[in-house]
């Protein structure tokens, strides 16, 4: 999938997700939007200029995002993560989102209220997108905007005597024999138990997990 799949499955399939913010006290403050629109361009949301989620957007321009699908259980799910840089485009936009969501004309019916309103745009940062419905797990890191990629987990280094404890250890059976050996990234989940076990130190941390 690229990057509009991702985007389309937060703003169509899930509609509905949580997002993070800082306080006055740089505490993090959570609460549950509706994205409205995506394109090419980013996510669309859109909050009122009385709320305190308005205040913290405009002081930080900065949130981030976590999603879920539906599903019977967690087995069946998939969940999309989102950071990055986020901007007020004001009332641009604010006529589509009405005709998308037609649940909005019944909390806001008429032009006037509207007008407390304001779109902003998730235009820039970095994702990962995590299916627990396949085996092994799915994942997948994105960029938004042309935010540089900073893939996170843990690396086998020339330093592996190919000893096999790691592949012992790993839960999705995702390490691959060799000189050295290797992580199948797409499938990894980042538990350590290849970093922990490893008595060589061959694993090492990526930068960002």
């Amino acid at each position: 999938m690229d990057i509009t799949d991702y985007l389309r499955i937060v703003a169509d399939e899930i509609h509905s997700v949580v997002v993070a913010t800082v306080d006055e006290k740089d505490l993090p403050s959570t609460r549950v939007i509706d994205i409205m629109l995506y394109d090419e361009n980013g996510l669309y949301f859109l909050t009122a200029k009385g709320k305190v989620f308005y205040k913290q957007l405009m002081e930080k321009s900065y949130l981030s995002l976590s999603a879920m699908t539906s599903g019977p259980d967690t087995m069946s799910r998939k969940a999309i993560s989102i950071s990055g840089n986020i901007r007020n485009i004001g009332s641009d936009r604010l006529e589509e989102i009405f005709k998308k969501n037609a649940y909005m004309n019944e909390i806001y019916p008429s032009k006037a209220s509207r007008e407390a309103l304001e779109v902003f745009c998730l235009y820039r940062g970095q994702g990962e997108y995590f299916d627990l419905s396949t085996k092994p797990i799915t994942r997948d890191s994105f960029v938004l905007g042309g935010a540089p990629l900073q893939k996170g987990g843990f690396l086998i280094t020339e330093k592996c005597s190919s000893c096999g404890i790691c592949i012992e250890k790993c839960p999705q059976d995702c390490i691959d024999q060799g000189s050295p050996y290797k992580i199948n990234q797409e499938h990894c989940l980042h538990c350590g138990n290849c970093f922990d076990v490893c008595p060589v130190n061959a694993v090492i941390k990526a930068e960002r997990i």
